[in-house]
């Protein structure tokens, strides 16, 4: 090699070293490049030693945490000893809740870091928390290196670094770090997957997902809504797939993303924004707290991501929360042998032209609804959550922990599917460029088993009966 050419690459690499400590992006990029080639604890099927009691500490008491309360409530084996929020009221309140179903009285903490003394201080084996999504990375950290396993919300990170985190946390303290994805937990969600386990669906091809819910002027500009209007805050400055998980969730674990093939790169783009800045607007006019959103940046009403697997599959996820669309989460499946999807209603399954009759829908449902749906559908539908569908996500989680049992959803489809936030937002931001998926299992997606449908082992755990609230 002459030495003219020794010296361009050698100022080339220079350039690209420079070039990555100003851009963000790139360094995380770059220190990706270099956290991927670790070969550390493999936390997939990792089962923790047995809890007969789980005794829980709630972080965020607000629409979802206080639900959360209720819920677990129900679970035999399940102690809440701690409640923690921002606002006090909200500790007040959620003590109230458990004073009404019959449950002794929780150590309580508020104020702006109360969170950092429950993790710290309180005496208890699961930190679950539903808080703006701002907090979800470091309570969860904090949480696991306080010896605690950890339930936290969606998205459970908004930035690359963030995801490798949680997944280098989880690894090094061998604790438990489970997004809190209830959408894999719907029914038709569940009768899919196991009907794509026993191949009705042939080589699943394509497959898409969405979170498509018009939550503009009822709540995203609802003062009652979010405190703080934190939801408000995340859609201002930023454009990308910035809620990816209901809808990816679910189709990952068809296609056994992490367990079997993992996601290669992705490619988004977005609209522009043609309603929330000029709602916003609109609104300053009604009342002064919307004044600080007059003449911001937007992100675009939806956004558009597609994502090659490794093993040459595709899926499409949708995000839109600013246009007036029915719901839809959409979920296709799409294989060589048929489909299903349950977005627009009525919900389809086809294996050819022309989706199958109701009567055929019933017979698939009666062979092929999965053990956990058998076992404890019913009771969900009567406890409630978004239809029942979040109780079968705590009811599972506090089963799994109980029984010594792995989870369904580990550290790594936590970081997997919440990296499409950051990515996505870089691939908009370069017209659409495709950007590569973090290998956040290192390799160990080629010998990870798929998600378990069995209840082998596990459905120890019983529900109260709790006395009738007043």
């Amino acid at each position: 090699m002459s030495t003219n050419r020794r010296k361009f690459l050698r100022q080339l690499a220079a350039g690209s070293t420079l070039l990555a400590t100003a851009d963000p992006a790139l360094a995380a990029l770059h220190q990706n490049n270099e956290r991927s080639t670790v070969k550390p604890f493999n936390m997939c099927g990792y089962a923790a030693p047995k809890l007969n009691v789980v005794r829980v500490g709630i972080i965020g008491l607000g629409m979802r945490g206080i639900d959360a309360v209720e819920r677990l409530s129900y679970i035999d084996g399940v102690e809440i000893v701690a409640l923690c929020d921002k606002y006090l009221d909200r500790v007040e309140s959620a003590q109230q809740k458990l004073a009404r179903l019959g449950r002794p009285k929780a150590v309580g903490y508020s104020g702006e870091e109360g969170w950092k003394a429950l993790c710290d201080e309180a005496d208890l084996d699961l930190v679950y928390t539903p808080t703006p999504w701002h907090l979800h990375t470091p309570i969860a950290l904090r949480a696991m290196k306080a010896g605690k396993h950890v339930a936290v919300e969606v998205p459970a990170a908004q930035t690359l670094d963030d995801c490798w985190s949680l997944v280098e946390t989880s690894e090094k303290t061998r604790r438990h770090c489970m997004m809190l994805e209830n959408c894999c937990y719907d029914f038709f969600e569940l009768l899919t997957l196991n009907m794509a386990r026993n191949g009705l669906f042939g080589e699943l091809v394509h497959a898409e997902g969405a979170y498509i819910h018009d939550l503009s002027k009822d709540w995203l500009f609802n003062k009652r809504a979010y405190a703080d209007q934190w939801r408000l805050k995340e859609n201002v400055g930023r454009n990308g797939s910035l809620y990816p998980t209901h809808g990816i969730g679910p189709i990952a674990q068809c296609l056994n993303i992490n367990r079997g093939d993992g996601m290669e790169y992705l490619t988004s783009i977005s609209t522009a924004d043609f309603s929330l800045a000029a709602l916003a607007t609109d609104k300053a006019k009604e009342d002064a707290i919307w004044k600080p959103y007059e003449g911001k940046s937007f992100r675009g009403n939806m956004n558009t991501t597609i994502i090659r697997t490794l093993k040459g599959k595709t899926m499409m996820i949708q995000h839109d929360v600013s246009t007036p669309r029915p719901y839809s989460r959409i979920h296709l499946l799409s294989g060589t042998k048929g489909m299903a999807q349950k977005w627009p209603s009525p919900q389809r399954i086809a294996f050819g032209h022309s989706a199958i009759s109701k009567e055929e829908f019933t017979k698939l449902e009666e062979k092929y609804t999965p053990p956990i749906v058998k076992h404890i559908g019913a009771i969900a539908k009567e406890v409630g959550g978004h239809g029942g569908m979040d109780f079968i996500m705590d009811w599972r989680l506090i089963d799994c922990l109980r029984n010594g049992l792995p989870l369904d959803q580990d550290v790594y489809d936590a970081a997997a599917w919440s990296v499409i936030v950051p990515l996505s937002e870089r691939s908009v931001s370069k017209r659409g460029q495709s950007v590569d998926v973090p290998d956040f299992t290192r390799g160990h997606w080629k010998t990870n088993t798929p998600v378990s449908l069995s209840l082998e082992g596990g459905a120890t755990t019983g529900v109260r009966e709790l006395p009738k609230q007043s």
